[in-house]
């Protein structure tokens, strides 16, 4: 979880340093796309101020050209006077009143002319003058304005390079967190096979233990239920008598606890389930009202999640309530015999997922409202802060569930947790509700602040409005009812820690067979109490009492002595068996024999018959003669030569040719055929009992494989489908650097173009200028030359 918490918080890290570089970038943009602007109005101001030089040229090239011709017809006029002085000097006295008049006449026009040419000159100097100071005051303007844009253009350099070195920064600092979360990875995974390994050790060695203590204890069980009437005190453990008293007072704290908690679980899920419902109705208004138009299907998803809320909460309050109902005060109430808090923890457990389950799509839902158009800074930031909250309170439910399931535990198994790891685990579950209330608090600040932002805005709806205080609403009942149920926790831990029902003299705790056994203690209790009402029966005198509890101590000690003499009489009644065997086959043998020897018998006097002739007085002879005894019935059988005889019993048949040597023989290897069958018998019915106490073992152990596969197989399922997302997170954040890297690199190449070209054209005005004052001043001296 720490590592999923690192990678969730680098990766918002990197979604902000990400909005910031594309805010930066978006002000560059807007800088060169000004610029640009600047450079076209700057271009369109030298054309025109080139268009003015040259009309500027064209006016003084034509006035100096004027001017020339009037300086040559002044020069021409100025000849013709000198001419005319001198023509004038030669000529007759007579004839001067006239032509002097005449010229006088011809100068004064020539003067006039001059001087209003001389006047038009001064005015067209002062104009050329006005027109060089006005260029010069332009030129310098320009200068300046290229400075500036310098400057600019410098600045806007230094950004882009800081950017760009802060981008390749970043891809470094990423790419050592992404190798170090590699080497972790990779640490962690070792740490697990090596935790796998130990696991299964440790469970392998656990299974030896428990199948030696099962045969232990079969072994002790059998012994005591057959051989032991009697219970020991001395070890309370193995004492089925030692139950605790019927604790009233605990009970009715028990009830009484029971029922404040229901009253505040009824809260809860009141509350939880307007928060969901409200919720629902604030993603059809918010961004986009779904009257007007469709909404995101990210939200039609989410919107269909909520609106199951109250299968995964109405089922808490239910719970609770048969847990309530199952305390009274005739129970016995305790972890090891509460049965229907397992129902409780599963219904909360698979709110619990409910919760993991919306969670994505509740973080996506507050980024749609961070992107909309008309969202600001400080409403996204409380966006974000909503999105840490929701995230604390799903990990707080998680805790929850995780504490919920642990003290459910004891009464499914019940050697589940000591004592001790009981209170540490009331203890954490005070804890986490208080943590539940702090985060479930600051949501419902963060919330009220995003709704005080929200009134601002131009586009809020009276339906929004309306919504969102019921959300706030809502949300301070599920803090009250948080805050309630922590306080109520906390001031009943003692009580929820204490073992209110324990054996006497023991600190093991109490188990469903000690609750029906006190339980049906109370009832002979509470009959015996009545019966004391009626008259009773005769007791026991004090002296019978005695002798029978010396009888009972005399047993007590003789118990190891009854034990050593069952096991003698056990092997001595094996031995009997054995030998019943062997004289039923010796029996049987007996049988066989006995019919042979009658069958010879017959045939021997049926021949003796035939050799007598077969007269009747000889017949009747044989027959009255008395029968021959075992001993001549031998000997006739060795001297009429060897025969074969067949002996049959329950081992098999045995074909022997009988001799007077081969008699015993016959005898002892039947005994020992027999004798080595019996114990061929005897080894096949203990290795048919070990193959039998092995295959139940084996069952046992292979259900138990079959439903930790089971739970590997679902663990590793999830693993899987956690390490696609991680996968698929890792894919879209690289995918978004290299479009982030593929933007920055074509605004760099833009750039330097621009400047480039900007470059260029400052370059050309500046030769231009150059080539102007050039010029200019060649046209100055011109001039003041003429």
């Amino acid at each position: 979880m720490a590592n999923v918490t690192d990678l969730q918080t680098k990766y918002s890290k990197l979604a902000q340093e990400y909005s910031k570089l594309r805010a930066q970038n978006q002000v560059l943009k807007k800088a060169v796309v000004d610029e640009q602007a600047n450079s076209a109005t700057l271009k369109e101001q030298l054309k025109q101020r080139d268009q003015s030089l040259r009309r500027q040229e064209q006016e003084m090239d034509s006035l100096s050209f004027r001017n020339q011709q009037l300086a040559k017809r002044v020069e021409l006029l100025q000849e013709e006077l000198t001419a005319s002085e001198t023509k004038g000097k030669k000529g007759k006295q007579s004839k001067a009143d006239s032509p002097s008049q005449h010229g006088l006449q011809t100068q004064s026009v020539f003067n006039e002319d001059l001087q209003k040419k001389i006047e038009e000159n001064e005015r067209l100097h002062i104009q050329f003058y006005e027109a060089d100071e006005q260029h010069r005051k332009k030129e310098a303007e320009l200068k300046a304005r290229l400075e500036e844009l310098e400057k600019g253009a410098e600045q806007h350099q230094t950004a882009v390079d800081g950017l760009a070195k802060k981008y390749v920064e970043t891809i470094e600092r990423l790419q050592g967190d992404k190798a170090r979360l590699e080497v972790k990875a990779e640490s962690l995974e070792r740490e697990a096979k090596e935790c796998r390994v130990r696991t299964e050790e440790c469970q392998q060695q656990l299974r030896r233990c428990q199948s030696e203590l099962h045969r232990q204890m079969k072994q002790s069980s059998s012994v005591i239920q057959e051989k032991v009437p009697f219970n020991d005190t001395k070890f309370s453990d193995y004492n089925s008598l030692n139950v605790p008293a019927h604790n009233r007072r605990h009970q009715l704290k028990a009830r009484d606890v029971a029922s404040q908690a229901l009253s505040f679980i009824q809260d809860l899920v009141a509350a939880l389930l307007n928060f969901h419902s409200y919720t629902e109705q604030r993603i059809h208004i918010y961004p986009l009202d779904s009257s007007i138009e469709p909404i995101s299907p990210l939200n039609q998803k989410f919107s269909q999640y909520l609106h199951e809320n109250a299968v995964y909460v109405r089922p808490l309050e239910d719970s609770f309530v048969q847990l309530y109902q199952s305390i009274t005060e005739d129970t016995v109430t305790a972890l090891e015999t509460v049965v229907k808090l397992r129902d409780f923890a599963v219904n909360f457990s698979s709110y619990a997922h409910f919760l993991l389950k919306i969670l994505p799509y509740q973080l996506k839902s507050l980024e749609e409202e961070c992107e909309a158009p008309l969202c600001t800074a400080a409403l996204t930031a409380k966006n974000q802060e909503l999105q840490s909250d929701v995230k604390k309170v799903t990990s707080v439910f998680e805790k929850l569930q995780n504490y919920i399931n642990l003290l459910a535990l004891p009464c499914v198994r019940q050697d589940a947790m000591p004592q001790t790891s009981i209170s540490a685990v009331f203890t954490q579950l005070a804890a986490c509700l208080h943590s539940l209330h702090d985060s479930v608090k600051e949501m419902s600040k963060h919330y009220n602040q995003k709704a005080s932002l929200e009134q601002e805005l131009p586009t809020i709806t009276q339906k929004l409005c309306t919504t969102t205080e019921c959300l706030l609403g809502s949300l301070c009942s599920l803090t009250s009812s948080t805050g309630k149920i922590a306080t109520f926790f906390s001031n009943n831990l003692d009580f929820f820690t204490s073992s209110g029902y324990s054996p006497r003299g023991s600190a093991v705790t109490l188990n469903p067979l000690q609750a029906e056994s006190m339980l049906a203690n109370k009832k002979r209790a509470a009959a015996y109490m009545q019966a004391l009402k009626r008259p009773r029966a005769p007791s026991v005198p004090y002296r019978e009492a005695l002798s029978n509890r010396r009888i009972l101590t005399s047993s007590t000690e003789s118990r190891e002595g009854l034990t050593q003499q069952v096991q003698q009489s056990l092997e001595k009644i094996a031995r009997l068996e054995q030998e019943k065997e062997h004289w039923l086959l010796e029996a049987q043998l007996g049988k066989v024999r006995l019919e042979k020897e009658n069958q010879r018998i017959a045939e021997l006097e049926a021949q003796l018959a035939a050799a007598l002739g077969g007269s009747p007085d000889s017949q009747r002879a044989a027959a009255g003669a008395p029968p021959p005894n075992h001993e001549d019935a031998e000997t006739e059988q060795h001297a009429a030569g060897q025969q074969t005889t067949q002996s049959t019993s329950l081992v098999g048949m045995l074909c022997t040719t009988p001799a007077v040597e081969d008699v015993g023989d016959e005898e002892s290897r039947e005994q020992l055929i027999k004798s080595h069958y019996m114990s061929r018998v005897g080894e096949l019915t203990t290795q048919l009992q070990i193959s039998d106490s092995k295959a139940v073992h084996f069952h046992s152990e292979c259900r138990a494989l079959a439903k930790r596969l089971t739970i590997a197989e679902k663990a590793r399922e999830t693993l899987s489908e956690e390490i696609k997302v991680a996968n698929q997170k890792i894919s879209h954040l690289q995918d978004e650097l290299t479009t982030t890297k593929r933007s920055y690199e074509d605004q760099l190449s833009m750039m330097s173009d621009h400047l480039c070209s900007m470059n260029e054209t400052l370059s050309k005005q500046r030769e231009e200028i150059d080539t102007l004052k050039l010029g200019s001043k060649v046209n100055t001296k011109k001039n003041k030359g003429r």
